[in-house]
C-alpha cells in the first residue's frame, strides 16, 4: 500500500487552498473556512494590514493574541524595500516576519498608481462632478505612467525608474510566498470619465489572463513552496454593468478567489459588492479592499464578502483615535488627563485589561512608542472581534439583531 507521505498532496498542489461555504444569510452573506497552507481562516474575517511586513508597532505574537487570523502585506513596498528577492531567500514573508499563519499580499497596483499620481496614503475618490483622466495631486508630478503592458513608476523613497507588468508582479509575489495574492489590475477613481473608465476594464482583463499564466508558470518552477491562491481583482467604478461584466469575465478565469476593488462612494458599497457576488462563482472567496468601519462591515458581510483589510484601525491609533462601542473618540481631550478608567469599558483586550486613558493619554503626550503599540492593540482588537461576534451571529441566525444593536449604540452620538 502506499504509505501516507505518497498519498499527501505535493507542498504546492492546489488542494492545499480551498473554501467551504457555511451558514448563508437571505442578502447573500455567508459563512466559511478558507484553507491554505499556513492554516484555515472562519469567515467572514478582518486581516490585519501589516504593509511592509510588520503590523506597525505591534509584534506578531501581539496580532494572533488579539485575534487576528492572516495578515497581509503590499508587494509594491517590499519590491522596494528590503526587496522581494530578500524575502524569499528569508524563507517566504511568513517566516521573515516570524509570522506563522496565513498572509496576503496585495499585488502593489493601487500603490503604483496613488502614489504615482502623487498622494501619500489615499488617491481620492470622491465625485467633483468634473471628469478627468489625468488625475494627479495638486502641487506633485506624475510618477506613474500607464500602458497596455505595464505601469513605469518613480519610486516614492528615492526617485528610481522601476516598471511592474503583470509578469513582474507575480514574480513579486511568488518570491514575498503568500498564501493568496492579487492580480495586477489598474486602479481608476470615480473622476475618470466613463470611456477611460471601459478602456481600463479592459486592460485589467488581458492583465488578468497574463498573471493567470505567469502564476502557472512559476508554481510549476518552484516546487519548494507551498502552494499560492491567486484572487483576480475586481473594478469598474460605480457602474452597474461593468462591474458586472468584470464579475463575468474573471469569474470565468481559473482564479482561486476574487478582490473587490476600485472607486466607490460609500452609500453605494453594499449595492456594488451585491452586483458582483451575483456574477461570482458561489464556491470562491470574496476579499473586499480597503474598509475596516463598523458600519461597512455589516453591509459588505451582509451582501457577501468574506475577508477585508484596511489599514485604518492602527492608522488612526497612532493619532490618538479610539474604537469603542460607543463610536470613536480621540484620547487627547483634557477630559481624560484624570479619567483612570479603560479605553472602553466593554472590551477584553490586553490594553483596556491593563492600562488606563490617563496613562494612556500620558504617553501620547510624551511621545512615548509605547502608546501606539496598546492603541494599535485596541483598536485591531475592537475590528478583528467585531468581525468574529458577526460572524457567530450569523451562525447562530442573530444577524439582523447584531447589526441594529451594534450600529444603532456605535453611531448614537453622530445621529443624535
Amino acid at each position: 500500500m502506499p504509505s501516507a507521505a505518497t498519498d499527501a498532496p505535493a507542498i504546492n498542489d492546489r488542494s492545499r487552498f480551498g473554501f467551504d461555504v457555511g451558514t448563508r444569510l437571505d442578502e447573500g452573506g455567508r459563512t466559511g473556512v478558507i484553507h491554505t497552507p499556513h492554516g484555515d481562516i472562519a469567515t467572514p474575517a478582518f486581516i490585519p494590514v501589516g504593509t511592509k511586513a510588520t503590523v506597525k508597532a505591534v509584534r506578531p505574537d501581539e496580532v494572533a493574541e488579539l485575534g487576528g487570523q492572516a495578515v497581509l502585506a503590499n508587494a509594491y513596498h517590499l519590491y522596494l524595500q528590503p526587496g522581494s528577492d530578500l524575502i524569499d531567500e528569508a524563507g517566504g514573508l511568513g517566516k521573515f516576519m516570524n509570522w506563522p499563519g496565513p498572509t496576503f499580499t496585495d499585488s502593489g497596483g493601487f500603490q503604483v498608481m496613488s502614489l504615482g499620481a502623487g498622494f501619500k496614503k489615499v488617491i481620492s475618490m470622491e465625485s467633483t462632478g468634473e471628469q478627468n483622466d489625468d488625475l494627479v495631486a495638486v502641487g506633485k508630478e506624475r510618477l506613474s505612467n500607464v500602458d497596455d503592458d505595464g505601469v513605469t513608476f518613480k519610486s516614492h523613497l528615492d526617485g528610481s525608474m522601476h516598471r511592474f507588468t503583470p509578469e513582474i508582479s507575480m514574480g513579486v509575489q511568488h518570491e514575498l510566498g503568500a498564501d493568496i495574492m492579487f492580480a495586477f489590475d489598474e486602479l481608476t477613481t470615480l473622476i475618470n470619465t466613463r470611456g477611460y473608465q471601459e478602456t481600463s476594464l479592459e486592460r485589467t482583463r488581458l492583465w488578468a489572463l497574463r498573471c493567470i499564466e505567469e502564476h502557472k508558470r512559476l508554481t510549476a518552477a518552484r516546487t519548494h513552496r507551498p502552494y499560492q491562491a491567486l484572487f483576480g481583482v475586481l473594478q469598474g467604478a460605480q457602474y452597474e454593468d461593468l462591474r458586472r461584466k468584470a464579475a463575468q469575465d474573471l469569474g470565468a478565469m481559473d482564479f482561486d478567489g476574487f478582490g473587490i476593488g476600485g472607486a466607490l462612494e460609500k452609500e453605494n458599497l453594499g449595492t456594488i459588492i451585491r452586483w458582483v457576488c451575483e456574477e461570482l462563482p458561489e464556491n470562491k472567496p470574496r476579499h473586499l479592499l480597503g474598509i475596516s468601519e463598523p458600519d461597512d462591515l455589516f453591509e459588505a458581510i451582509k451582501t457577501g464578502a468574506d475577508t477585508f483589510d484596511c489599514v485604518s484601525p492602527s492608522r488612526v491609533a497612532r493619532n490618538a483615535a479610539i474604537y469603542t462601542r460607543d463610536g470613536r473618540y480621540n484620547l487627547t481631550g483634557a477630559k481624560y488627563r484624570r479619567d483612570f478608567g479603560p479605553l472602553d469599558p466593554d472590551c477584553k483586550c490586553y490594553t483596556c485589561e491593563n492600562y488606563s486613558r490617563a496613562y494612556l493619554r500620558h504617553l501620547y503626550k510624551a511621545k512615548e512608542m509605547l502608546f501606539s503599540t496598546l492603541c494599535t492593540i485596541h483598536n485591531e482588537y475592537f475590528v478583528v472581534n467585531l468581525v468574529a461576534e458577526i460572524r457567530r451571529a450569523m451562525e447562530q441566525g442573530r444577524f439582523a439583531e447584531l447589526e441594529t444593536e451594534v450600529l444603532g449604540r456605535y453611531y448614537a452620538k453622530t445621529r443624535s
